[in-house]
């Protein structure tokens, strides 16, 4: 069941809330987000975060609002805000994992005090009767900043008693004593006498750490000791059984409230991939809000099918983006860009190759804690299985890890869907993984193999069995994203404009038929889905992807100037540091996000250095390397001689980079699905990865160009580029067109237009449910001053250019992009 056309948002806004961004906040902008044109506020998390927290991915308590964004009151004022403006909410929820910091998750809390006797031991996914000896029946705690050793005898570990509540500290986390240790501390006299004699004898205090009911580790141990499922590699967001029906219930009962309340309008769905079954939670979902509008965030590689079958509208548009910014790159430039990449860096070009080893790496270090209980299990099926009984663990652990280095999506769902295409499609994946992974481990047994396949296939049956079919499904998108969002991306720096989630850095560009395919698949299967050009998760903001798109037109020019200004910081240079990739992904955010502070430049650098895990990383920062790095970027962006040159190098894109944003900005208004603006990208979105693209944004000067842009003509808008005020002007126009032809954007079939004449291959042209064009220029980056005898083959009849307000006969581009760099014609009603 998905919703009606009513209930579906005309276009989103994407709001993070927390201590900076209010309730009442969103409440104060509701008139202005109504003037742009949006239909519904698209709300990060807003259930009770732990304190501090920024995003409010990790929630600590379902059953609160996040008192840092607002009270219940607050809540009911923006509901009724936005019900005077007829708008809506989309809420982000969080099914796969909780934030378990501090005392602020009851649940969490009640299971270290009670082990697995708590009556929230089974919402956790906790192995109790992990391998280590040291695990069974605790929970291992990775918050020590030392050895625990060290915390003992230093001092750093100890007792505090307050109003009669014992609890252990150590450093800045509390943890809950267990009732028997408090019964026991009880039998020994007064509390605050029995404290301190632990508290004065490492080997009583060891003692009486050792009866909790978890372990307490070195933080840096975490990737390898952890017997708790987490949300990635972070330790601090533990994953729930949200498959058990009551866990459902508790975790969305506050959500629940707010949808029969009509508060919340729709749902957006975070990492669904990480669930058990997340088919049947979709289900047990559409059950809960039957008239929600509901999208997934779900990463489709290129060529993957979301499932049909699912009860949702789509996906949170990371597909959209992906062709959107394809479209937009010329393949012509692949060949030079490559080779100058290769001159410049002395690198390879071999993705596929690094994807591999990035994988492997994420499998062996990162998520090396999760590997090892896969491999426990299947130690143990093997030992109930003679094809396999004598194959070694080493062997066991080789054969499954590889199976997921082949995989080439986030995951597969056999055992985790009800729909048999679906069986039969990751069927034929699995067996297709399983071939490429026996040619490239010979040395295996292709009988293990084989098992493998079965296993992964459910032919061989059991609670162990299905539990590790169940368990690499959960586990291979972890090693999907942090091995290539969150490593490859950063070590692949060819053409950075392709390093985007949901995309693939070693395709180059898609073809105006290949977009257009795309387009009618879509608009025919999943017409509601969202269309994003940017996100709190993207890599660049959509403005400064669409500039670095430039850069694909223009190899020879941009190859000139690295080397050009290579050359002049080689002084700035510390040895062999920093390597040339790293310098080449400077130049390339320069490009893309000027004018970038220097400020802004370091804390991007640090970041795609880290993360690229070549020559530093987050657990050990390398500071030789780091401090090389941290000189050549200051330097540099303090060097006058550069950055003029670097500003006579960019200044040639501004105007074309603005043109590519707002053609891109049309398309993504128009083309299909349900748009969505992300905070502040109503102006010029030139932001770097996060935590750059989630600051702050002040609207007060977006409220003022908004208003003013109210008042101008096409060409006034056009004049007023440098300040991002064409783009707010073409926001308002276009989604003042959806508004007053809502069924042409929601329903209509989505039409590639033909284009003649010489410029035909720059030009994106589409029609939407036979009264709606979009007419877009493309692939720019030469310039294109005159169109000469391009033109838009437009349908029978009289059309009207609502950017301009002018009649659209001829077509003719020169004619159409006259006024304004885009055109949006509607069909005009015979008198």
């Amino acid at each position: 069941m998905r919703p009606g056309p009513d209930t579906v948002p005309r276009a989103t806004y994407r709001i993070q809330f927390n201590h900076e961004c209010t309730l009442a906040q969103a409440r104060a902008l509701v008139p202005y987000l109504h003037e742009l044109g949006v239909s519904h506020i698209y709300a990060s998390p807003l259930l009770k975060a732990v304190p501090g927290s920024m995003h409010g991915y990790d929630i600590c308590d379902f059953h609160q609002l996040n008192p840092e964004v607002g009270t219940p009151a607050d809540f009911a004022a923006l509901h009724d805000e936005l019900a005077r403006h007829k708008m809506g909410l989309v809420l982000d929820v969080v099914p796969n994992h909780m934030g378990i910091d501090g005392q602020n998750n009851q649940w969490w809390w009640d299971v270290l005090k009670s082990g697995a006797a708590s009556r929230y031991a089974g919402c956790f996914d906790i192995d109790w009767l992990a391998a280590d000896p040291r695990l069974r029946g605790k929970v291992a705690m990775p918050v020590l900043g030392e050895r625990y050793h060290e915390a003992i005898t230093k001092g750093n570990l100890r007792l505090a008693e307050k109003d009669g509540v014992v609890t252990l500290l150590t450093g800045g986390q509390t943890l809950p004593v267990s009732p028997e240790s408090m019964a026991a501390l009880r039998k020994q006299g007064p509390l605050e006498k029995a404290i301190a004699e632990i508290n004065g004898s490492p080997k009583a205090l060891d003692d009486f750490v050792q009866k909790q009911h978890y372990l307490l580790m070195f933080w840096r141990n975490a990737p390898s000791m952890l017997n708790y499922r987490r949300f990635f590699t972070i330790s601090s967001l533990a994953g729930i059984r949200i498959e058990e029906e009551w866990v459902l219930n508790e975790a969305f009962s506050l959500v629940k409230e707010w949808l029969a309340k009509g508060w919340v309008n729709g749902l957006r769905v975070d990492h669904a991939d990480g669930l058990r079954h997340p088919e049947q939670f979709l289900r047990r979902l559409r059950e809960m809000a039957p008239a929600a509008w509901i999208v997934l965030e779900k990463i489709l590689e290129p060529g993957e099918p979301l499932n049909p079958h699912w009860p949702v509208d789509g996906t949170t548009g990371y597909d959209f983006l992906h062709v959107l910014n394809g479209v937009f790159i010329d393949p012509e430039g692949e060949k030079p860009l490559s080779d100058f990449y290769a001159e410049f860096t002395g690198e390879t070009l071999d993705y596929p190759a690094l994807v591999r080893v990035k994988k492997q790496l994420v499998i062996r270090e990162q998520l090396a804690a999760e590997s090892t209980r896969l491999t426990d299990l299947l130690v143990q099926i093997a030992a109930r299985h003679w094809e396999c009984r004598d194959c070694t663990r080493a062997e066991l652990d080789a054969a499954w890890t590889e199976l997921a280095v082949c995989l080439p999506v986030y995951r597969t769902y056999t055992g985790a869907s009800d729909d048999p295409e679906v069986s039969k499609r990751d069927a034929r994946l699995i067996r297709a993984v399983a071939a490429a992974a026996r040619e490239q481990r010979p040395g295996l047994p292709p009988a293990l193999f084989d098992f493998l396949e079965d296993l992964l296939l459910l032919r061989r049956r059991g609670e162990l069995e299905d539990d590790f079919a169940l368990r690499f499904q959960q586990l291979t998108g972890p090693v999907m994203a942090k091995a290539v969002e969150d490593t490859a991306f950063y070590c692949y720096a060819r053409f950075a404009a392709l390093n985007e989630v949901g995309g693939d850095p070693h395709r180059f560009g898609l073809s105006l038929a290949g977009f257009h395919q795309w387009c009618e698949r879509q608009q025919r299967l999943w017409p509601n889905s969202m269309a994003a050009s940017s996100t709190h998760d993207t890599k660049w903001g959509g403005d400064a992807r669409a500039r670095l798109a430039l850069l694909s037109e223009r190899p020879r020019e941009w190859a000139e100037a690295v080397r050009r200004w290579s050359r002049m910081l080689e002084p700035r240079r510390t040895g062999q540091w920093p390597d040339r990739r790293s310098e080449y992904l400077f130049y390339q955010a320069l490009a893309g996000a000027w004018p970038l502070s220097k400020e802004r430049a370091l804390a991007y650098m640090e970041k795609a250095a880290r993360e690229g895990k070549e020559h530093t990383c987050w657990e050990q920062p390398a500071q030789d390397f780091e401090a090389a790095l941290q000189r050549f970027v200051s330097e540099a962006m303090e060097d006058g001689r550069f950055m003029a040159d670097v500003e006579r190098f960019i200044t040639p894109l501004l105007d074309l980079g603005w043109v590519n944003s707002l053609a891109q900005t049309i398309v993504k208004l128009t083309a299909t699905g349900v748009p969505d603006i992300y905070q502040g990208a109503e102006l010029w979105d030139l932001n770097l990865t996060d935590p750059d693209n989630r600051r702050t944004i002040d609207f007060a000067p977006r409220r003022q160009i908004l208003a003013e842009a109210r008042g101008l003509s096409a060409e006034e808008a056009w004049r007023r580029r440098e300040s991002g005020l064409p783009k707010a002007w073409l926001i308002w126009k276009s989604l003042a067109a959806r508004e007053h032809y809502p069924s042409l954007f929601s329903e209509g079939a989505y039409e590639p237009l033909p284009v003649s004449g010489a410029g035909a291959s720059h030009v994106l042209a589409f029609m939407r449910g036979g009264g709606a064009i979009t007419v877009a220029p493309r692939l720019i980056g030469a310039g294109l001053e005159d169109w000469g005898d391009t033109k838009v083959e437009l349908p029978a009849g009289r059309w009207k250019n609502v950017l301009t307000d002018t009649a659209a006969v001829s077509g003719m581009m020169k004619v159409l992009t006259a006024r304004f760099p885009v055109a949006l014609l509607a069909r005009e009603e015979e008198s």
